[in-house]
């Protein structure tokens, strides 16, 4: 029986769901709406139905990046990061900016951090900082070459004003089911990937055919509430994004569109990530990027491509502004609300865990090739949080942020029962039948740190071995590992 007190909790991130469809909808109808092409009502409707879908099939990529940024371990915290976040975009929408939920959600991690005094994983921060430079830089150079390309097929074709309008019309309203879910797939990540970690939904299984996992039932929640924020709050930043950052012919209009959508698509593909790993050609990191950005790059690139003189400089500096101040307001919003949450209403939003240097561990850090010449003082210490254990390591060795990310991974203490009962309770179609052979051997046995279960699954099958190689590899052992997290899920839970 799911907690009552749960769902309340859980209403930060409708209420962070709700705030992305009033900003972020304009991104995907703003320009079409605003050059008078598409009513605000048919906009509204295609595009709460299209990013619920994105949300649900196509969540998941986006929302593993924010949790090698700081996982929140409890959902008192999960709730007030969400809420900072929400409140910082809510006051921004006021304002009519169209502001950024990545950065907003960035921010609100980045408090939860500081104040759990969790270890925050710098490469992966990086990795989303750049994107906040190449998402409107990528974009705007996509609808440069866009509009480029379809003034010339325009010209050529000889197209009538009225058929064009009508042509256009249609393609800005397939545009923007296309935008709106690339902007579920993206950005649900945003909404409830705080929430992922303390899975507050049991998975559901309906016989053995289909299942809806815990965190596919966060995400639908999660589209369904910026579907809503689409309906009731989204026209006033759709008329900003449409009228006054530059005045939008509708052809100019369909290629803002197109570009932003495309922009997020790009990050947030799994099958795009794989095609490239097949062609042994560079993947993309799929990570939660602004639509924000990506759309006011688009209308940039159209109005540089024009000569940039009917851009709305002063209109887009206030934009920038947004940017920047956006995931400071977040960050501090979520730490003082923490501070509250916790001394005043007696909340829980972080959950006590061992970080154990145990001989185990030590010798795990060394097959891995993390330097442990120094590490024999600190010998079967435990510390209490994941910045701690890291420090301490680092005063007797030298990490690289990978390596630290690893010694928070493999120092963390959570006991595993693997049992008869929870095995049976596996959803079958999640592993392979080697896969569950390979378990079922080791039926009775317990563990201290998670990483001992994977360890013993890959001594028994080659179905479970994490290559550790090139890219084609990044893609088979990202699947090993989302199963072993399924696993580890199950196997801690207490009751099923």
């Amino acid at each position: 029986m799911l907690d009552p007190t749960v769902l309340i909790f859980l209403s930060s991130g409708v209420f962070l769901g709700w705030s992305l469809g009033a900003n972020d909808a304009a991104n995907v109808f703003g320009t079409a709406v605003g050059s008078r092409m598409v009513r605000f009502t048919t906009a509204a409707i295609i595009c709460g139905i299209f990013v619920v879908l994105g949300a649900y099939v196509s969540g998941t990529g986006a929302a593993q990046t924010l949790g090698k940024l700081g996982a929140v371990n409890a959902i008192g915290g999960s709730f007030m990061a969400a809420l900072a976040a929400g409140l910082a975009v809510y006051w921004m929408t006021k304002l009519g900016l169209p502001v950024s939920t990545t950065q907003a959600i960035i921010g609100s991690i980045i408090g939860w951090n500081l104040f759990s005094d969790s270890y925050t994983d710098i490469s992966s921060l990086f990795k989303i900082l750049s994107t906040w430079i190449i998402c409107p830089l990528l974009s705007a150079l996509i609808a440069a070459f866009l509009f480029f390309l379809a003034k010339k097929f325009v010209k050529k074709m000889g197209i009538g004003l009225i058929r064009f309008d009508g042509y256009t019309r249609l393609a800005l309203i397939l545009a923007g089911a296309f935008g709106a879910y690339s902007l579920g797939a993206n950005n649900i990540a945003n909404v409830m990937g705080v929430f992922v970690p303390v899975a507050p939904f049991p998975d559901i299984q309906f016989g053995h055919g289909f299942s809806i996992t815990s965190a596919q039932q966060l995400f639908l929640v999660g589209g369904l509430a910026i579907a809503v924020g689409v309906f009731t709050y989204s026209k006033k930043v759709m008329m900003t994004v449409g009228s006054e950052l530059m005045t939008l012919t509708p052809l100019a209009a369909w290629v803002a569109v197109m570009s932003h959508s495309i922009v997020l698509f790009i990050f947030a593909s799994e099958r795009l990530e794989q095609l490239l790993a097949n062609m042994s050609l560079p993947t993309i990191p799929l990570v939660p990027v602004s639509s924000s950005q990506a759309v006011v790059g688009a209308v940039v690139g159209i109005g540089m491509l024009q000569g940039g003189r009917e851009i709305h400089w002063p209109r887009i500096y206030g934009i920038a502004k947004g940017w920047v101040i956006t995931p400071l307001i977040s960050c501090l919003l979520c730490f003082v609300g923490l501070y509250f949450l916790q001394n005043v209403f007696q909340q829980t939003v972080q959950r006590d865990s061992n970080y154990e240097l145990s001989p185990s561990v030590i010798e795990k850090f060394q097959k891995e090739g993390i330097e442990t010449s120094g590490l024999h003082e600190l010998t079967g210490k435990v510390f209490r949080s994941s910045a701690e254990v890291v420090r301490a390591v680092k005063d007797k060795v030298n990490l690289s942020s990978k390596q630290g990310l690893q010694v928070v991974e493999y120092s963390l203490q959570i006991n595993l029962i693997v049992s008869e009962e929870k095995i049976a309770y596996l959803d079958k179609k999640v592993l392979s039948s080697k896969q569950m052979a390979a378990l079922s051997k080791l039926e009775g046995q317990k563990y201290n740190f998670p990483w001992q279960l994977g360890d013993a699954l890959s001594e028994i099958s080659p179905e479970w071995i994490v290559s550790g190689g090139g890219l084609k590899d990044k893609l088979h052992d990202r699947d090993i590992k989302q199963k072993l997290a399924y696993l580890y899920r199950i196997f801690q839970r207490r009751e099923i």
